[in-house]
């Protein structure tokens, strides 16, 4: 059964167990954090952690920007048109590829660098900097120049979780990676993937599960088989 959330949580009791953000949300409100309602989901993990570890409510974190009015990508999307009301649909992230391109050609986004260029573009409006569509295009080639190994971030544990997932298991996909997230996320661990993966590897040793880098790496061999099988029958009805 799971635990509900209260003022005597402890902060590692908090980061063994998988949070939704409407239990989230309604636990910051409770302990009092401002803006509460209108934290992401990181954000809120992370006060609530201040808040448990230090009994301080005060939250530094800046609140989602509520637009509207047109969205900009049903606007039109040009380089020169300032980001107003962003959107961060399939759209809008081919046309910064696209364009970044046109700058870097043969330009591919690291892994992880769509949630920088998010937090990059959220950190210059909140400061009432003007940013347009090149500045992010621009932006999204530095932070692929700049980025180096897993993707890390302060309060987010599924995109560490998945980062770390890929980087261990390289023949595994990201369904894969999903597919071990949602069985760390049940389990009584603190939710990263160095923690996670003892329980995981002890789960599939018994025969429940093979490690889904195992799957992989034997659908491979299984296809060179049937391919070197099939090159045995040709070469014989000859």
């Amino acid at each position: 059964m799971k635990v509900a959330l209260s003022a005597s949580t402890t902060e590692a009791a908090f980061d063994r167990r998988y949070w939704y953000a409407v239990e989230l949300r309604e636990f910051a409100v409770e302990l009092g954090i401002p803006s509460a309602s209108k934290l992401r989901k990181d954000q809120m993990e992370t006060a609530i952690r201040q808040v448990l570890r230090t009994g301080e409510t005060t939250s530094t974190a800046t609140p989602k920007l509520v637009r509207r009015g047109p969205r900009d990508v049903d606007r039109g999307l040009k380089l020169n048109h300032a980001v107003v009301h962003y959107t961060s649909n399939k759209e809008t992230k081919l046309f910064i590829e696209r364009e970044a391109a046109k700058i870097e050609p043969g330009f591919k986004r690291a892994s992880g660098t769509c949630y920088l260029l998010n937090q990059w573009r959220e950190e210059q409006i909140a400061a009432g900097r003007k940013i347009t569509y090149r500045d992010l295009v621009l932006q999204a080639i530095a932070l692929n120049k700049s980025k180096t190994g897993p993707l890390r971030v302060q309060s987010g544990r599924y995109i560490n979780f998945i980062s770390d997932f890929m980087r261990d298991n390289k023949g595994a996909s990201h369904a894969d990676a999903v597919k071990a997230w949602h069985e760390v996320k049940a389990i009584d661990v603190p939710k990263t993937y160095g923690d996670g993966r003892g329980s995981l590897e002890n789960k599939w040793a018994y025969g429940r599960h093979p490690m889904p880098h195992q799957v992989a790496k034997d659908a491979f061999t299984e296809r060179m088989r049937k391919s070197y099988s099939f090159r045995r029958h040709m070469l014989a009805a000859r």
